[in-house]
Protein backbone atom coordinates (compact mmCIF):
# COMPACT_ATOMS: atom_id res chain seq x y z
CA UNK A 1 0.00 0.00 0.00
CA UNK A 2 1.25 3.68 -0.64
CA UNK A 3 1.56 5.69 2.26
CA UNK A 4 0.10 8.95 2.21
CA UNK A 5 2.11 11.80 3.32
CA UNK A 6 1.37 15.75 4.53
CA UNK A 7 4.61 17.97 3.90
CA UNK A 8 4.67 21.15 5.84
CA UNK A 9 8.00 23.49 5.12
CA UNK A 10 6.97 27.33 4.84
CA UNK A 11 10.55 27.37 2.45
CA UNK A 12 8.46 26.86 -0.94
CA UNK A 13 11.53 25.75 -2.67
CA UNK A 14 12.15 23.05 -0.07
CA UNK A 15 8.45 21.50 -0.24
CA UNK A 16 8.73 21.64 -3.33
CA UNK A 17 11.97 19.74 -4.15
CA UNK A 18 10.72 17.21 -1.04
CA UNK A 19 7.43 17.12 -2.81
CA UNK A 20 9.25 15.80 -5.82
CA UNK A 21 11.37 13.45 -4.34
CA UNK A 22 8.61 11.54 -2.20
CA UNK A 23 6.32 11.37 -5.59
CA UNK A 24 9.52 10.34 -7.56
CA UNK A 25 9.23 7.25 -4.85
CA UNK A 26 5.79 6.46 -5.29
CA UNK A 27 4.11 8.33 -1.88
CA UNK A 28 1.28 10.03 -2.12
CA UNK A 29 1.40 13.72 -1.07
CA UNK A 30 -2.61 14.59 0.32
CA UNK A 31 -1.34 17.93 1.80
CA UNK A 32 1.62 20.47 1.84
CA UNK A 33 1.52 23.30 4.62
CA UNK A 34 3.14 26.34 5.17
CA UNK A 35 2.54 26.44 8.98
CA UNK A 36 2.51 24.85 11.99
CA UNK A 37 -1.41 25.45 12.80
CA UNK A 38 -2.63 24.43 8.95
CA UNK A 39 -0.32 21.19 9.71
CA UNK A 40 -2.40 20.31 12.30
CA UNK A 41 -5.71 21.12 10.88
CA UNK A 42 -4.85 19.25 7.70
CA UNK A 43 -3.30 16.28 9.86
CA UNK A 44 -6.64 16.05 11.25
CA UNK A 45 -8.40 16.37 8.70
CA UNK A 46 -6.39 14.16 6.37
CA UNK A 47 -5.32 11.63 8.46
CA UNK A 48 -2.37 11.14 6.78
CA UNK A 49 0.23 8.04 7.42
CA UNK A 50 3.27 10.35 8.01
CA UNK A 51 3.62 13.98 8.39
CA UNK A 52 7.36 15.61 7.81
CA UNK A 53 7.57 18.84 9.36
CA UNK A 54 10.08 21.82 9.65
CA UNK A 55 11.03 22.76 12.45
CA UNK A 56 10.86 26.52 11.58
CA UNK A 57 7.67 28.04 10.73
CA UNK A 58 5.62 30.73 11.08
CA UNK A 59 2.12 30.58 14.36
CA UNK A 60 3.25 27.44 15.37
CA UNK A 61 6.44 26.02 14.83
CA UNK A 62 7.35 22.42 13.60
CA UNK A 63 8.04 21.25 17.52
CA UNK A 64 5.15 22.33 18.64
CA UNK A 65 3.01 20.72 15.48
CA UNK A 66 4.81 17.40 16.16
CA UNK A 67 3.80 17.92 20.02
CA UNK A 68 -0.18 18.52 19.89
CA UNK A 69 0.05 15.24 16.47
CA UNK A 70 2.06 12.97 18.32
CA UNK A 71 -0.52 13.96 21.64
CA UNK A 72 -3.36 13.52 19.87
CA UNK A 73 -1.94 10.07 18.27
CA UNK A 74 -2.57 11.40 14.50
CA UNK A 75 0.23 10.66 12.75
CA UNK A 76 4.32 9.94 12.85
CA UNK A 77 5.67 12.93 12.96
CA UNK A 78 9.48 13.21 10.79
CA UNK A 79 11.14 16.77 11.74
CA UNK A 80 12.98 18.37 8.85
CA UNK A 81 15.73 20.55 10.50
CA UNK A 82 18.98 22.32 9.81
CA UNK A 83 19.68 22.81 12.61
CA UNK A 84 20.85 19.91 14.56
CA UNK A 85 21.41 21.54 18.04
CA UNK A 86 20.82 19.76 21.27
CA UNK A 87 17.96 21.85 21.85
CA UNK A 88 16.10 20.77 18.82
CA UNK A 89 16.81 17.19 19.47
CA UNK A 90 15.56 17.30 23.08
CA UNK A 91 12.28 18.86 22.27
CA UNK A 92 11.97 16.64 19.26
CA UNK A 93 12.27 13.98 21.54
CA UNK A 94 9.96 15.47 23.90
CA UNK A 95 7.16 16.41 21.18
CA UNK A 96 7.25 12.77 20.55
CA UNK A 97 8.84 12.52 17.08
CA UNK A 98 9.45 9.21 15.12
CA UNK A 99 11.81 10.74 12.60
CA UNK A 100 14.37 13.42 12.15
CA UNK A 101 16.27 14.20 9.20
CA UNK A 102 18.98 17.15 9.00
CA UNK A 103 18.60 19.34 5.55
CA UNK A 104 20.11 19.17 3.24
CA UNK A 105 19.16 15.50 3.03
CA UNK A 106 19.81 13.06 0.11
CA UNK A 107 16.99 11.63 -1.94
CA UNK A 108 18.41 7.75 -1.21
CA UNK A 109 17.94 8.54 2.58
CA UNK A 110 14.58 9.79 2.60
CA UNK A 111 12.51 6.50 1.47
CA UNK A 112 14.49 4.11 4.11
CA UNK A 113 13.82 6.66 6.73
CA UNK A 114 10.02 7.06 5.90
CA UNK A 115 9.79 3.30 5.83
CA UNK A 116 11.24 3.04 9.12
CA UNK A 117 9.03 5.14 10.24
CA UNK A 118 6.27 3.77 9.26
CA UNK A 119 7.43 0.39 10.22
CA UNK A 120 7.99 1.38 14.10
CA UNK A 121 4.60 3.44 13.86
CA UNK A 122 2.93 0.44 12.86
CA UNK A 123 4.13 -1.19 15.75
CA UNK A 124 3.61 1.18 18.30
CA UNK A 125 -0.52 1.71 17.19
CA UNK A 126 -0.54 -1.94 17.58
CA UNK A 127 1.23 -1.90 20.98
CA UNK A 128 -1.40 1.74 21.92
CA UNK A 129 -4.57 -0.23 20.48
CA UNK A 130 -3.51 -3.38 22.73
CA UNK A 131 -3.17 -1.17 25.89
CA UNK A 132 -6.18 0.54 25.58
CA UNK A 133 -8.07 -3.11 24.84
CA UNK A 134 -6.26 -4.22 28.36
CA UNK A 135 -7.13 -1.27 30.37
CA UNK A 136 -11.22 -1.13 28.85
CA UNK A 137 -11.44 -4.99 29.98
CA UNK A 138 -9.67 -4.05 33.60
CA UNK A 139 -12.28 -1.60 34.17
CA UNK A 140 -15.12 -3.53 33.06
CA UNK A 141 -13.76 -6.14 35.51
CA UNK A 142 -13.45 -3.70 37.88
CA UNK A 143 -17.10 -1.95 37.95
CA UNK A 144 -18.35 -5.62 37.39
CA UNK A 145 -17.25 -6.72 40.61
CA UNK A 146 -18.01 -3.28 42.42
CA UNK A 147 -21.46 -3.54 41.22
CA UNK A 148 -21.85 -7.78 42.00
CA UNK A 149 -20.93 -6.28 45.92
CA UNK A 150 -23.00 -4.22 46.20
CA UNK A 151 -25.74 -6.36 45.18
CA UNK A 152 -24.08 -9.15 47.49
CA UNK A 153 -24.47 -6.31 50.08
CA UNK A 154 -28.16 -5.12 49.39
CA UNK A 155 -29.78 -7.63 48.54
CA UNK A 156 -27.76 -10.47 50.17
CA UNK A 157 -27.37 -12.85 46.99
CA UNK A 158 -24.14 -15.05 46.52
CA UNK A 159 -21.35 -13.68 44.43
CA UNK A 160 -22.81 -16.50 41.49
CA UNK A 161 -25.84 -14.76 41.87
CA UNK A 162 -25.23 -11.44 41.49
CA UNK A 163 -23.03 -12.15 38.49
CA UNK A 164 -26.20 -14.10 36.75
CA UNK A 165 -28.20 -11.08 37.77
CA UNK A 166 -26.29 -8.37 36.03
CA UNK A 167 -25.64 -10.87 32.82
CA UNK A 168 -29.73 -11.52 32.41
CA UNK A 169 -29.91 -8.27 32.81
CA UNK A 170 -28.09 -6.87 29.98
CA UNK A 171 -28.87 -9.81 27.64
CA UNK A 172 -32.89 -8.30 28.98
CA UNK A 173 -32.11 -4.81 28.16
CA UNK A 174 -29.17 -5.04 25.05
CA UNK A 175 -26.77 -3.79 27.00
CA UNK A 176 -23.19 -5.07 27.79
CA UNK A 177 -22.52 -6.12 31.40
CA UNK A 178 -20.21 -2.85 32.00
CA UNK A 179 -23.52 -0.67 30.79
CA UNK A 180 -25.54 -2.27 33.96
CA UNK A 181 -22.98 -2.65 36.32
CA UNK A 182 -22.51 1.31 36.07
CA UNK A 183 -26.46 1.43 36.37
CA UNK A 184 -26.45 -0.28 39.20
CA UNK A 185 -23.27 1.83 40.73
CA UNK A 186 -25.26 5.00 40.18
CA UNK A 187 -28.67 4.16 40.77
CA UNK A 188 -27.22 3.18 44.61
CA UNK A 189 -25.26 6.28 44.77
CA UNK A 190 -28.40 8.71 43.54
CA UNK A 191 -30.64 6.80 46.31
CA UNK A 192 -27.65 7.66 48.80
CA UNK A 193 -27.77 10.89 48.16
CA UNK A 194 -31.60 11.07 48.72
Amino acid sequence: MTARLLIADDEISIWQGLRDALLAHGYVIVGEALDGQQAVAMTRQLRPDLVLLDDKMPLLDGLEAATVISRESLAPVVLLTSSPSHEVIDRARRAGVFGYLIKPFRDTELMPHIEVVLARWNVYQKRRNEMIALRNRLDTRTEIDRAKALLIERHGLSEIEAFRRIQQLAMRTRKTMREVAQAILLTDQLADHS
